[in-house]
């Protein structure tokens, strides 16, 4: 009823499962994941259970291929099961029960699997691979998206497309540093979900991806006195407590506020803010 791909980034620090099925809110049940400890996905006929057991292994220094081995061999469901599994070095390790509906397999490298069932075929799993592999220039929740495009555009789930997910962890990458979840999104129900998960990565990407320090604007001269003269126009005018204060304000109604660094500006979030300034139309001329 899947596919998948489990996957760690180059350095280790940062794990994700992404996932495309003809089924209701895959992104619900496939994937499980723990920052600096491994990703798993369970699949096929779905067995909660292997998140929370399998990474119990994985934290204990237990190798991938070990924890999928130890998960299947005490399962007396395993014949119907799918399993993908990465920790935090070697190889990961993928497990496809003999009764899943055809076609159903798996591959796994050094710090990926990918694997699926009821599939058009095998060159899915081929091409969620080499999408992978070839991503590496990519951020890496784009890179597991753009391996699960690869997937859907090979043919993906043979009975047709319903929903998808997203998870990634990196310690302390969530919000505002409060958690683990880098990227957690999912589409539950929708003719074309790997699209749709991509649109909302975007935004994802674009409200709470942290700003490229190299990019960053001075809020200094002509460009702070015209933020001013923005943010005075949507309702944010600087007080006494200063310019930084007013941006923040109004960024947080627009939930950019992980984008903001003191005196500076993200010029995504420039940009933001200049089409945000509502449009006054010409007068016309008089008759």
């Amino acid at each position: 009823m899947t596919f998948s791909i489990v996957a760690r980034s180059a350095d280790g620090l940062l794990h994700g499962v992404a996932v495309a099925s003809k089924f209701l809110a895959a992104g619900a049940l496939v994937p499980a994941a723990e920052a600096e400890v491994g990703a798993i996905a369970t699949q096929a006929h779905v067995n909660l259970a292997y998140g929370p057991q399998g990474l119990a292994l994985l934290r204990s220094g237990v190798a991938a291929a070990d924890v999928v081995a130890g998960l299947v061999a005490a399962d007396p469901g395993r014949d119907d099961r799918q399993l993908g599994v990465v920790g935090v070095t070697g190889v990961g390790a993928t497990w496809t029960g003999p009764r899943c509906h055809d076609w159903a397999g798996g591959q796994a490298g050094d710090g990926w699997a990918v694997q699926g069932n009821i599939l058009a075929g095998p060159h899915v799993v081929d091409a969620v691979r080499d999408a992978w592999l070839g991503g590496e220039a990519l951020a890496f929740p784009q890179r597991l998206l753009a391996a699960l495009h690869a997937g859907d555009r090979a043919g993906g789930d043979r009975r047709g497309r319903q929903s998808a997910g997203i998870l990634v962890v990196q310690r302390r990458g969530g919000y505002a540093g409060t958690g683990d979840n880098l990227v957690d999104l999912r589409v539950d129900d929708h003719p074309d979900p790997v699209t749709e998960l991509g649109r909302l990565l975007d935004m994802h990407t674009l409200l709470f991806g942290k700003p490229d320090p190299e990019t960053l604007l001075d809020l200094a001269g002509p460009l702070a006195d015209e933020v001013a003269g923005l943010l005075a126009a949507v309702g944010h005018p600087v007080g006494g407590a200063g310019l930084d204060d007013a941006l923040a304000s109004w960024a947080g109604v627009e939930n950019l506020e992980e984008r903001l660094v003191p005196g500076r500006i993200d010029p995504i979030v420039l940009a933001h803010l200049r089409g945000s300034v509502p449009h006054v139309p010409a007068p016309r001329p008089a008759p």
